[in-house]
């Protein structure tokens, strides 16, 4: 693992744990939620602080699509859970190709297998600084025809200090008994974070659409400020009550994307032609010192 340095501030970063991040600390104040034990025992990548989503973003419904009309089967990577989940680098170790004392650049090679039918080539880099940690993101379609593809973050908050959560959004899906989105529509008025809401009061697994790239957690000495590229054009938002943290994760498109195609643009994967990139930028920064 690798340990990234500025002023107060550190990062543990596990490039053999896809990539991921075990926590971000600021003095002692934990940003991130900090990494499970069986992280370290058995590289459990669920239980990492922060980790790259790729070649996709949460589901895909019962682990099956058609793409140009071939049907493809992935296999399954969640446990015994029907869909597969947050693609394929955060179970998979990256290679360190150059680090400093604030910085760590990390790359993954993927050739066509059971879990991604499209070769790929992509690079997490952490950039820490006094006042934020970026992440920037960047996806090559190495296959030889064009290939869906997507790119996220998927960050853990701590829940201590009672924090909230408020960002713009002009949409959202709801999501159905199986944890598949439902439908789409006007941003429900009691899911608005326009003003603020607390973490504690909230019960979301959904994908809230139009958002603005902006986003704050107001948690005392834990605050931050979510800045993405436009490229992460929703917010997954996860609260679940039996948990000890929550999520608000920056993605490029909608959840099982791949397997509605009467979508809008905006809400669909990527198409890259062989040899484009797909890359976008998050920064996380520090509110509450």
């Amino acid at each position: 693992m690798l340990t990234l340095r500025a002023g107060t501030s550190s990062v543990v970063v596990a490039p053999e744990h896809g990539a991921g991040l075990t926590g971000w600390l600021l003095g002692s104040t934990p940003l991130l939620r900090r990494a499970l034990p069986q992280t370290a025992i058995g590289g459990d990548p669920r239980a990492m602080g922060c980790f790259p989503l790729l070649p996709y973003g949460n589901r895909i419904a019962h682990a099956r699509f058609r793409w140009l009309g071939v049907d493809y089967a992935l296999r399954e990577n969640f446990g015994d859970n029907p869909h597969t989940i947050h693609g394929v680098g955060w179970q998979r170790a990256w290679t360190v190709e150059a680090t400093s004392p604030t910085s760590a650049l990390q790359s993954l090679r993927h050739s066509p297998d059971a879990s991604w039918p499209f070769a790929f080539q992509a690079s997490v880099e952490y950039r820490l600084s006094p006042e934020a940690l970026t992440i920037a993101l960047q996806m090559t379609n190495r296959h030889d025809t064009a290939a869906p593809a997507g790119i996220g973050i998927h960050p853990f908050f701590p829940k201590a200090n009672d924090p909230s959560l408020r960002f713009a959004a002009s949409g959202a899906w709801e999501t159905g008994p199986d944890a598949l989105p439902l439908r789409q529509g006007p941003l429900p008025a009691d899911w608005s974070h326009a003003a603020s809401r607390r973490i504690a009061d909230s019960r979301l697994d959904n994908c809230f659409t139009g958002w603005d790239g902006r986003a704050d957690i107001l948690a005392g000495p834990a605050s931050l400020r979510i800045e993405a590229s436009p490229v992460f054009r929703h917010l997954q938002v996860f609260t679940p009550d039996w948990a000890d943290f929550f999520c608000a994760e920056p993605v490029s498109h909608a959840p099982d994307a791949i397997n509605r195609p009467d979508l809008p643009v905006e809400q669909a994967m990527h198409v890259l032609r062989p040899n484009e990139t797909l890359s976008g930028m998050v920064r996380l920064s520090p509110t509450g010192q």
